[in-house]
């Protein structure tokens, strides 16, 4: 009995062990179980992705930027075929040691590709190191492949300027998006590497000449080399654009400047299109759209001629004697004077202790308001700009634009200044002198102006008035649809003066020509009508000294506006030669000569002939890369 009762107890005590083994077992199995679905449910698509990126790359692929052509359609900034070269960081065990290959094998700052390998960016999108690579350099990097993990050249379209420094201001220049600019919103879908308008057009107009990148992602082996294309996302070229300029009146207006500093502006009074846009010095966009080390790009900034500086736009000047033409509108339409009001010149005007000095020593005698302007005397007008005042003079110039943007389809463009007792106390915290005043009414104290404000000053008067914005942009095509969408002439607003008083103003800007002092812009084959203004740039004392003698910075600006035809305006021009003496004998030529060319040119082209052009180019626009 003993014996049986023994046995019972050792198969219970071995069912229990068997009881608890299979609930051990039945837990394992549930933990394997939930870990297996944690692993494929939850975490899935994270370890697919894990998995795919292990043999797959994503490599941008960079749009080519929309062409950009003159109103005729000739080309003038295409791209062409490049090699650039990427770096892949997933693929690189060693970076300091890839840093130190590249440089010496490629020549490179080692410290720049450091800067560009550890930028803000993706991890997963390769980095840009360096563009415009030669064909030696690609071939070098291609046949050290195998030293070089992660390292990838491509094929993209660069940015090319045929024409060199032509049209350089208006133009531009593209670069590498930076890292500033990646902050902003209107870059928010770009990348490290992206190419970017950091001048002119192509910077005012970049979000519509980019065009949109592209991807595609590509099989690669062990140390990150592709070995084939798995999906294909295409880039979308970007827009083209027809500008309204005509290259070969821009090279004429680059070429009468020459050497000089200044700035030479054409537009068409009846439309505001810009017709020619020339600044001097220049630069070429073609090294620009490089990229610079530090010390070029300080070596250009640096440069005396500033060559960066848009003078046409960005240039600030005082007006001289061309501010007279402003002058003469607002004494008229304030009855300050009337047609026939002659006021006596005997080469100076006293206000208080100071003595005011016409231009012409001995003075030009009793003068009515055409004759002021023909001869162009100064007393007649400080005396019409102290019966006015500072405050009547500063409305009138506003109304003629004068302190404010044109509108122009160009970056940065400056507004100039329109004194008067309210700026002056905000900007220099003084009072208004009355002796400042008199100095204003000719163009020289604190007025300041662009010369592309005078182009437009000069072509409200032409236009009887009308002031339409500079347009820049005629036309714009979607490289998608082949569409061409026209941008309209702007009318920007219209004087407020009596019908009689513009009519008046021309006649005498005509006899400026005629007989005054612009006479070297009289031609015989079409009728001009101008102002010339010489403006004073510093303090040479009481001594009368020729010009030769004195340093050429020292020198005056020379102005000189005009346009033609008289009977029915069609080009309005200003020219401003920086310290060239005399508007007279320095620019009134310059702007015969442009004038003349334009005739010659059979300018301006009209609308069937000028979408004509379009069309002809417009197959070729669509085709990409040119």
């Amino acid at each position: 009995m003993a014996t049986a009762g023994l046995h019972d107890s050792e198969l219970g005590e071995l069912q229990r062990r068997l009881i608890i083994l299979r609930v051990g077992l039945l837990l394992v199995v549930a933990l394997l179980g939930l870990r297996l679905w944690h692993l494929q449910i939850r975490e899935g698509p994270y370890y697919r992705d894990l998995s795919e990126n292990n043999r797959t790359r994503s490599v941008i692929m960079e749009p080519a930027r929309g062409l950009i052509y003159d109103r005729n359609g000739v080309l003038l900034a295409n791209n062409v075929p490049s090699f650039t070269l990427y770096v892949s960081l997933e693929d690189v065990k060693d970076r300091d040691l890839l840093i130190d290959q590249l440089s010496k094998l490629l020549g490179l700052d080692a410290a720049l590709v450091g800067k560009k390998l550890t930028a803000r960016g993706s991890k997963q999108l390769p980095r840009k190191v360096k563009d415009r690579l030669t064909l030696r350099e690609a071939t070098l990097v291609e046949s050290h492949r195998l030293d070089l993990p992660g390292v990838m050249v491509q094929v993209e379209s660069q940015r090319n300027y045929p024409g060199g420094v032509t049209a350089s201001h208006l133009l531009g220049y593209v670069g590498e998006v930076s890292p500033e600019q990646l902050e902003k919103p209107e870059f928010a879908d770009l990348h490290q590497g992206s190419i970017v308008g950091q001048y002119g057009v192509e910077k005012f107009f970049d979000q519509l000449v980019r065009g949109q990148a592209g991807q595609k992602s590509l099989e690669v082996d062990a140390l990150g080399h592709e070995k084939r294309t798995v999906v294909v996302e295409q880039p979308h070229a970007g827009d083209n654009l027809y500008l309204t300029i005509d290259v070969r009146l821009q090279k004429i207006a680059e070429n009468l400047l020459g050497e000089e500093s200044g700035a030479i502006v054409a537009l068409d009074p009846r439309t505001g299109d810009v017709l020619a846009m020339a600044s001097r010095p220049g630069f070429d966009p073609n090294v620009l759209s490089r990229e610079l080390t530090p010390k070029q790009w300080a070596e250009i900034v640096q440069n005396e001629g500033r060559p960066l500086n848009n003078r046409a736009s960005q240039g600030q000047y005082p007006p001289g004697s061309v501010f007279k033409v402003m002058m003469a509108a607002a004494a008229l339409q304030t009855n300050t004077v009337t047609p026939s009001t002659t006021i006596h010149c005997n080469g100076g005007y006293q206000f208080g202790r100071r003595l005011y000095h016409d231009w012409k020593a001995g003075g030009h005698g009793a003068v009515d308001l055409r004759h002021a302007l023909v001869q162009s005397c100064d007393v007649y007008f400080y005396t019409v700009g102290q019966r006015m005042g500072i405050e009547t003079m500063a409305s009138f110039a506003h109304q003629f634009g004068l302190g404010e943007e044109t509108g122009i389809e160009l970056p940065s463009e400056r507004i100039g200044i329109v004194p008067s007792a309210a700026w002056k106390q905000k900007a220099k915290n003084e009072a208004w002198l009355p002796g400042e005043t008199i100095s204003a009414s000719i163009g020289q104290g604190y007025v300041n102006v662009t010369p592309l404000q005078m182009a437009s000053l000069i072509g409200t008067v032409a236009n009887d008035g009308v002031t339409f914005r500079p347009r820049l942009v005629r036309a714009v095509m979607d490289r998608a649809t082949g569409e061409l969408q026209e941008r309209p002439a702007v009318p920007k607003r219209t004087l407020k003066l009596r019908p009689e008083i513009l009519p008046l103003i021309k006649e005498a800007l005509a006899g400026v020509v005629k007989e005054g002092t612009a006479t070297r812009a009289k031609s015989a084959l079409v009728t001009i009508a101008g102002k010339t203004g010489t403006a004073q740039t510093t303090a040479l004392g009481k001594e009368k000294r020729a010009e030769k003698d004195i340093p050429k910075k020292f020198r005056d600006h020379a102005w000189f506006v005009a346009f033609a035809p008289v009977e029915a305006p069609t080009i309005a021009v200003a020219v401003l030669g920086e310290h060239m003496g005399h508007g007279g004998s320095a620019s009134a030529p310059l702007a015969k000569e442009l004038i003349e060319a334009y005739v010659k040119l059979n300018l301006p082209v009209s609308a069937d002939v000028t979408d004509r052009a379009v069309a002809r180019v417009g197959d070729a626009g669509r085709q990409g890369t040119r």
